[in-house]
């Protein structure tokens, strides 16, 4: 059986050693780890193997907290200290950065990070009935798998949430739609808990009463979804507070829908924007882009600064409830928001938003590289860039450095979702040469 070294973690935090001039990625393995491993899946340049014996222990390895670790798939660092993990996502930000972008930023800031546990307040929980296992299980999937994990509890839920995943067992079990309620989905809020039911049937009026029975007893708000997202709609009880979260720092208070996109970890995504409004330094009188706005989560602070803001989304949807919340906090004569697909920005698209004095860039995983390839010399001196994907941070940022002027000032991981490999990071470049106007 063969033996190896664990040099590093990868990004999908899979220990990573080489024989004979081949990568072997090994699952469950740390670095300096020496372990025997089980190739399952090999390819001519490299394998994929699972740790068989471990023949040397890394100081950072832990017991697992959650029982259902190794199976369920929604954690996949657990064995490895909290602490350790932040380093890990900090080093694979810094491989992607050079590997992929021949980048090394001037400057490390300091990792954000928070509690590992408990912290996710935004979850999809999948549902499916299986008798064999006593009725409905709702969890998330098994590791590469379909399957539903036979959860009883999760350590990074919000505590509450996960109190909830039996009772919610019982529940599904009981109505007359078992078999056709895929999904809950999980959103909380300062004042409330919303559990998004997907149906593909129709409720029955003892399903009805079995779900306000629920409700008042655990206190949460149930939503029905009939269809897509945007057909969710409140069910019990239908008044009571909005859904909101706060960003204490800047005075703001965000209504959100629970099918709408926002951090599922709500104290790091306060430490975030305000790490990123500290490198974005916006002025009083300023033009800023936000662009990838979503509702406003980096738009709203950056208008208490005094700066005028453009935001820049491409759901319609996303973009009206996004004014509604600058109304809401004050701000409307600040912030203007405008629809448009930044996937599909060319140079003429971008200049006719007007000259910009600063932008914040906050893509989904697929990065901004049309966006980066259409600045033009009118840019901006400073552009903040918050990503959730450093193999697309990393090429965007190449483009930026090698073919737009910029310098990569900075960079630094926000450890979002502790015990799992997700990387998310922050980068600040500036132009050079350039002053702001």
């Amino acid at each position: 059986m063969p033996t190896g070294i664990i040099e590093s973690l990868d990004h999908e935090a899979r220990g990573i050693t080489r024989l004979d001039g081949k990568t072997i990625f090994v699952e469950g393995a740390l670095p300096g780890e020496h372990v025997e491993y089980v190739c399952f899946r090999k390819k001519p340049t490299f394998e994929v193997a699972r740790t068989e014996r471990l023949l040397k222990e890394s100081p950072s390895r832990v017991t697992p907290r959650c029982p259902h670790f190794g199976v369920c798939g929604g954690c996949s660092m657990q064995h490895l200290d909290p602490d350790a993990q932040v380093a890990a996502k900090q080093r694979v930000l810094e491989a992607n950065l050079w590997h992929l972008g021949r980048l090394k930023a001037e400057q490390l800031y300091a990792p954000i990070y928070g509690a590992p546990w408990g912290y996710r307040g935004r979850a999809r929980l999948s549902v499916r009935l299986v008798m064999k296992k006593g009725g409905a299980l709702v969890g998330f999937h098994e590791r590469k798998s379909s399957y539903v994990a036979d959860m009883r509890q999760c350590e990074i839920l919000a505590p509450h949430v996960s109190a909830l995943l039996l009772p919610l067992r019982e529940l599904v079990t009981s109505l007359s739609i078992s078999k056709a309620l895929p999904q809950i989905e999980v959103a909380v809020g300062e004042s409330l808990t919303a559990l998004v039911l997907r149906i593909l049937e129709p409720l029955t009026a003892a399903d009805e009463a079995v779900l306000r029975a629920f409700a008042d007893r655990h206190g949460v708000v149930f939503y029905l979804q009939p269809k897509g997202p945007a057909t969710a709609y409140r069910f019990y009880p239908t008044d009571g507070p909005r859904l909101s979260y706060l960003l204490p720092d800047f005075g703001i208070e965000h209504f959100f829908s629970p099918t709408e996109f926002t951090q599922v970890n709500n104290d790091i995504n306060r430490v975030l924007v305000r790490r990123a409004l500290a490198l974005l330094d916006p002025q009083a009188g300023e033009r800023v882009a936000d662009m990838f706005c979503g509702l406003g989560n980096f738009t709203l602070p950056i208008a208490r600064s005094g700066a005028r803001v453009v935001g820049i989304e491409g759901s319609a949807d996303l973009v009206r409830r996004a004014a509604e919340n600058a109304a809401a906090n004050g701000l409307a004569r600040q912030v203007e928001y405008a629809v448009a697909n930044l996937f599909e920005a060319t140079p003429e698209t971008l200049a006719a938003l007007g000259h910009f004095d600063r932008m914040l860039i906050d893509p989904p995983r697929e990065g901004a590289v049309e966006l980066a390839k259409a600045i033009g010399e009118d840019a901006p001196h400073r552009i903040v860039y918050v990503s959730c994907n450093p193999a697309t941070l990393a090429r965007d940022a190449a483009i930026l450095v090698s073919h737009k002027g910029y310098r990569l000032r900075g960079a630094g991981v926000v450890n979002m979702f502790p015990n799992t490999s997700h990387v998310e990071s922050i980068a600040l470049f500036e132009r050079s040469g350039v002053e702001p106007g």
